[in-house]
């Protein structure tokens, strides 16, 4: 993860304009899937400058999805955060440099045991500054061969969004004792709180 972080941090000084903060009274949007959204989720409430963090589905063809019918893998759908941020605090290329870090880009349709299309590494970019964003980043990665495999991360225009069912709302906050959580999230969280101390809402 260091690694990622070092590059990226590099990446954002080197191309400073995608780094630039907007107005502090608008709200962006970020649209992510990087394996179980409950990870992702947990990571990004965890954030400077993130509002919110919504679970949920994107980037299929049916309207609605329940969680059964997306781990079918017949809904097209991903497993998706929703992420509202103020970009006077913390910006799109800064949000992408934590995604990278906390999920396997190189591993088509799977992160670690967690195996389907619904949990494939995708970014539904919301404008064309989003996705030229996402581009230069996702380029220079693999210019520099920061992770050993290639990159198979998707990028799609953003879709609708169906929010997931309750239960999957701030799960790791609720459920901390749950095994997924404490095998599988946990060190996650350890990793990412270590390694972007500057990023945390609470220090």
């Amino acid at each position: 993860m260091r690694q990622i972080r070092v590059f990226l941090l590099s990446f954002l000084i080197v191309y400073p304009v995608m780094a630039q903060t907007g107005k502090s009274d608008l709200q962006k949007v970020a649209t992510l899937g990087g394996g179980c959204f409950w990870c992702i989720e947990a990571v990004f409430e965890e954030v400077r400058g993130v509002e919110k963090v919504e679970s949920g589905y994107s980037g299929g063809k049916i309207a609605n999805p329940t969680y059964r019918e997306v781990c079918s893998e017949l809904t097209g759908h991903a497993e998706a955060v929703r992420i509202f941020f103020n970009p006077a605090i913390i910006s799109y290329a800064e949000i992408l440099t934590i995604f990278f870090s906390v999920h396997d880009p190189t591993t088509l349709n799977r992160q670690g045991a967690d195996v389907g299309t619904q949990y494939r590494s995708v970014i539904f970019y919301h404008d064309e500054e989003q996705k030229k964003t996402a581009e230069q980043i996702i380029g220079e990665l693999g210019k520099k061969k920061v992770f050993s495999s290639p990159i198979v991360t998707e990028l799609a225009p953003a879709g609708p969004f169906y929010m997931a069912e309750d239960y999957h709302q701030n799960y790791f906050e609720n459920n901390p004792s749950q095994p997924y959580c404490r095998v599988v999230i946990n060190p996650k969280m350890d990793k990412f709180r270590k390694e972007f101390r500057d990023k945390l809402k609470r220090q």
